[in-house]
């Protein structure tokens, strides 16, 4: 409805001049919410706000227009939006949108009654004096200005092109958009994509695509460099022109903010209607709380109608990316105007609209959060918020050219997040047969990501792509691994190098038969870590190395890299030596244990009791690092690479089938080296962990410096000139002492075992271990089994005459 329009005055043309300097058409305007039980039908909502208006500022009704909150559908069309989101969401509250309004005011200077001062509706600081004070009114839910917001981005200058678009690449950098492209829907194929804006240029060299991209509705208005800067970096076209979009094969539309006036929760109703479960809307806006007449800026969502805008959106399975706003701000302590921290997790106040909430972070790693952006428990991921390389286009979109290397800000990283969402969506359509739901996908966004530099950016992590393609939430590409231990399941973090991998066999001959039948899944020997042998010196040994796949497709070509080193508690890249490599052409999914082809291996011509193997797998997709590369800055690296990485196995495990030679009252003799860090003195810890039989003598001969340094306390009967003798506890563990050894220092010992003559025929497990500890974490032992060595079972059976075993 509209009032009667009173004449206006000189000082009224003159305030209306005044507003908006750059819209002058855009009056002030209210977004209102009739409390329940004031709301019974539009006509009468209009007659209770007029009135409730007059109360607090006489005169303020005049010339005023009241409509519908939601302009952009029919009533009736809104409230089976609501009735389907009630249905689909059993978390969501309906909303009665007939209780909404705008209110659009007309520029005029009244009396304030509170003061008798002028209250001039063209300064948006009296506009929200305003709000305020029907705030505060019973008859009145929710108030809010409709006033609009620059984009939230700090700032955007054109620029040659430049082929800097790292945020595609891996993790750590970006959110290796270039390792989810080589997966069905990795480039957005059939998932949805509405970008919310005020301006586009459709008609750019690297927008315009075999599918259009299309105007759902509202104005195409300028400023139109930002929203083709956000479309771009999503949906740049890969033509061989210019850059090349995170999902440039979705089913791209706009909708601008704009229809006659700026209207964000309208805007949002009309682009839900037209949009399906599980895809994808950009709202490339911030709200704002003005302060001092300056806007500070917030989430979009500040507003309680935009809130259930995108809250009824979410209901319906609409994933929502919204910025988190520039400014600079800690969402926790935001209060409503009815002082209720909406955006402080820990608060009973808090309301979660089901919007992934995005923060900006710097485009260098670590990622630290932009001082620009927006922060707090409410938001949920971060992308990069500077140096975003994408399309470009003059204020009133006549350049179909240009590019620039300096979008930013919340707007841009909320783009970045928008088209990891739009991949994983696509990714989940054409494996899965089904998409995510928002808070699913939230949550899978989350979880696997990048964490910037500093807890206290609270901005969460940034997606990364490969984490969720490979782990549980897809678990689609070849996840190929070597068990370290028997029981080994191929989950990261692994438990270190504990060196009893029981796949990689070493015989002194090859077997006659096929290795697939002999040692893979269906095999007796499957789970037998004692199969190999000992090593002939200077002789031709045979090499098997096994491997399983857990994850969703066939992994191909799988290269694996087998190394020797002697036999130390800590088997370091520095000390070992290359066998050779071996291809499995084909490791099937279904985690089914696969045998490599025989990697033949001349040992070395000096005797050695035994060695350490380190096996190293790759292929195309996840290349092995070759010894050259395994270089790091310092020993917790190389832990982590270890403990990180399910493709590197090794076997520090020795089969002892017999008394030794001078018989079974005198002990085994076992020479072991025990390490320091190739980089710098380090503190370790030394353990011994027996399961020996009663009856059995375990003694460590070490260098009287190594007890030294370990703070051994040692008894005089127990030093032998420069060596110290440690007994050890057969059937538990030991430590040994604790210390800090030199960098690359290499201690020679001993192990002396001395077990009952029976050990070696019974059955059940004794086995004695001397593993080595940093900062409480097994980096590397060595382990001695007595009894008898498995035998090469036939899966025929023991009767088997053929000749192939």
């Amino acid at each position: 409805m509209s009032t009667e329009m009173y004449p206006e005055t000189l000082e009224e043309k003159t305030a209306k001049m005044m507003w908006e300097p750059n819209d002058p058409a855009e009056p002030p305007r209210l977004a209102v919410k009739v409390s329940a039980y004031t709301h019974k039908s539009p006509a009468e909502d209009q007659k209770s706000i007029i009135a409730v208006l007059e109360e607090v500022l006489p005169g303020v009704s005049r010339g005023i227009s009241i409509r519908p909150l939601i302009s952009s559908l029919e009533a009736d069309e809104v409230a089976r939006l609501v009735e389907r989101a009630a249905c689909m969401d059993p978390d969501y509250k309906p909303v009665d949108f007939s209780s909404w309004t705008q209110v659009h005011l007309t520029v005029r200077i009244l009396k304030d009654p509170a003061c008798g001062n002028d209250f001039n509706l063209a300064r948006p600081s009296d506009v929200d004096e305003l709000v305020r004070r029907l705030n505060e009114r019973h008859e009145i839910e929710s108030v809010s200005t409709m006033r609009p917001v620059q984009p939230p981005m700090a700032g955007l200058d054109p620029d040659p092109r430049e082929l800097d678009e790292k945020y595609h690449q891996a993790a750590g950098v970006g959110i290796d958009s270039e390792y989810a492209r080589t997966f069905p829907g990795g480039d957005g194929t059939d998932i949805g994509f509405v970008d919310v804006d005020t301006g586009w240029n459709l008609n750019h060299e690297d927008l315009v695509s075999t599918r259009g991209i299309n105007l759902i509705s509202g104005l195409n208005r300028a400023p139109k460099d930002h929203g083709t800067a956000a479309l771009g970096v999503i949906m740049m076209a890969r033509n061989g022109i210019g850059g090349g979009g995170i999902a440039p094969n979705c089913n791209g539309r706009v909708i601008s903010l704009y229809r006659n006036t700026y209207e964000v929760a309208s805007t949002i109703a009309a682009a839900v209607a037209v949009m399906q479960f599980g895809d994808v809307l950009l709202l490339e806006a911030q709200g704002s709380k003005v302060i001092d007449s300056e806007d500070h800026f917030r989430p979009l969502e500040i507003t309680l109608d935009v809130y259930e805008a995108i809250r009824l959106a979410t209901a319906l399975g609409i994933v929502v990316i919204e910025p988190a706003g520039n400014g600079n701000y800690n969402l926790e302590d935001y209060t409503d105007c009815h002082g209720k921290k909406i955006f402080d997790s820990a608060s009973p106040d808090f309301r979660d609209s089901g919007a992934i909430m995005v923060g900006a972070a710097s485009s260098t790693e670590p990622h630290s959060r932009m001082n620009g952006s927006n922060y707090g428990s409410r938001v949920d991921l971060y992308g990069w918020g500077q140096n975003i390389d994408t399309t470009y286009t003059d204020a009133i979109g006549t350049d179909n050219k240009g590019y620039t290397t300096s979008f930013d800000g919340t707007s841009g990283a909320s783009a970045i997040v928008a088209g990891a969402a739009i991949v994983v969506q696509g990714i989940a359509q054409a494996s899965l047969t089904y998409r995510f739901s928002p808070l699913e996908l939230r949550k899978i966004l989350g979880d696997t990501g990048t964490r910037s530099k500093d807890k206290a950016d609270r901005i969460g992590k940034m997606p990364n792509l490969r984490a969720i393609i490979d782990g549980d939430f897809l678990r689609l590409s070849p996840n190929f691994y070597l068990r370290e231990y028997l029981g080994d399941d191929g989950s990261v973090p692994t438990a270190g190098l504990v060196s009893l991998s029981p796949d990689i066999i070493v015989l002194q001959a090859p077997v006659r038969g096929d290795p697939q039948t002999l040692f893979g899944e269906h095999s007796l020997n499957r789970d037998s870590n004692t199969i190999s042998q000992d090593v002939l010196a200077g002789q031709e040994n045979a090499i098997y190395v096994r491997l399983r796949n857990r994850g969703g497709s066939e992994a191909t070509d799988v290269s694996v890299t087998v190394y020797y080193s002697p036999q130390s508690t800590l088997p370091m890249p520095n000390t070992w030596t290359l066998i050779g490599t071996v291809t499995l052409p084909s490791v099937p999914a279904g985690n089914s244990l696969t045998v490599s082809p025989l990697l033949p291996w001349r040992a070395p011509a000096e005797p050695s009791s035994n060695y350490t193997f380190i096996a190293v797998a790759g292929n195309d997709k996840n290349p092995a690092q070759k010894i050259s590369d395994l270089t790091f800055s310092s020993l917790p690296n190389y832990i982590k690479f270890i403990e990180n990485n399910n493709k590197v196995a090794s076997r520090n495990f020795s089969v002892i089938p017999a008394p030794p030679p001078d018989g079974a009252g005198t002990p085994h003799r076992f020479p072991i080296l025990i390490p320091g860090a190739f980089y710098g003195a380090q503190i370790f810890t030394l353990e011994g962990i027996g399961s020996l039989p009663r009856g059995s003598r375990v003694v460590l001969e070490v260098p009287l410096m190594l007890a030294r340094q370990l703070r051994v306390k040692l008894q005089e009967s127990q030093i032998r000139g420069d060596i110290a003798t440690l007994p050890l506890h057969p059937f538990a563990r030991s430590t040994i002492g604790t210390g800090v050894l030199p960098p690359s220092s290499l201690a020679k010992c001993n192990l002396l075992v001395c077990v009952p003559e029976e050990t070696y025929n019974r059955s059940g497990t004794y086995e004695f271990a001397v593993r080595q500890l940093y900062q409480g974490r097994e980096v590397g032992r060595v382990t001695w089994h007595f009894g008898q060595p498995a035998l090469i079972k036939c899966p025929e059976g023991d009767g088997c005459e053929a000749d192939h075993c």
